[in-house]
């Protein structure tokens, strides 16, 4: 019974060491870290890391209002605070990200044009002229079809005519 007795005591006094260090850094405006705190009330850091209460009573104090300060920043605007920081860091990515794709797209076009390779920018112009180029092709081949006919039906001629030389 001594011993458990002996820790159960030795436990409130490191319990009370750590608050004191808490509350003096405080006043003191002093540094408010766990190793700070936990170098000050001579325990380890994992002894502050095991007792929660005692962290969050860390991590209150750093976000209460110094001693002697008019500031009153509550650890949940704090909170806020950063989680608006990370959204908007992930907007301002996500659009960084958009503006990338972008400049690449154009930087390519711009390289394809350049090169030649490209489709040439009046396309509708191109395609008025291949429209021509077709009719005139349907024309000329009715022309020579014609010409053809007319080839086939002199030849026709030519040869009656031979024949009839021939046959005299």
């Amino acid at each position: 019974m001594n011993m458990s007795r002996g820790r159960a005591d030795d436990a409130v006094r490191r319990r009370e060491k750590v608050t004191k260090a808490i509350h003096l850094a405080q006043q003191a405006g002093g540094d408010l870290s766990v190793a700070a705190v936990a170098r000050q009330a001579g325990v380890d850091r994992s002894y502050l890391y095991r007792h929660r209460d005692l962290l969050e009573l860390i991590h209150q104090t750093q976000c209460g209002p110094a001693a002697g300060s008019a500031g009153t920043i509550s650890r949940a605007s704090l909170q806020a605070d950063l989680a608006n920081a990370h959204e908007r860091n992930r907007r301002l990515q996500a659009r960084s990200q958009l503006l990338e794709r972008r400049l690449s797209e154009l930087m390519g076009d711009q390289a394809w044009r350049d090169s030649g390779l490209g489709a040439p920018t009046d396309i509708e112009t191109l395609q008025r002229r291949i429209v021509e180029l077709e009719q005139q092709n349907a024309v000329l081949a009715g022309q020579i079809e014609d010409r053809d006919r007319d080839l086939t039906a002199a030849r026709a001629a030519n040869r009656e005519l031979m024949l009839r030389l021939n046959a005299r």
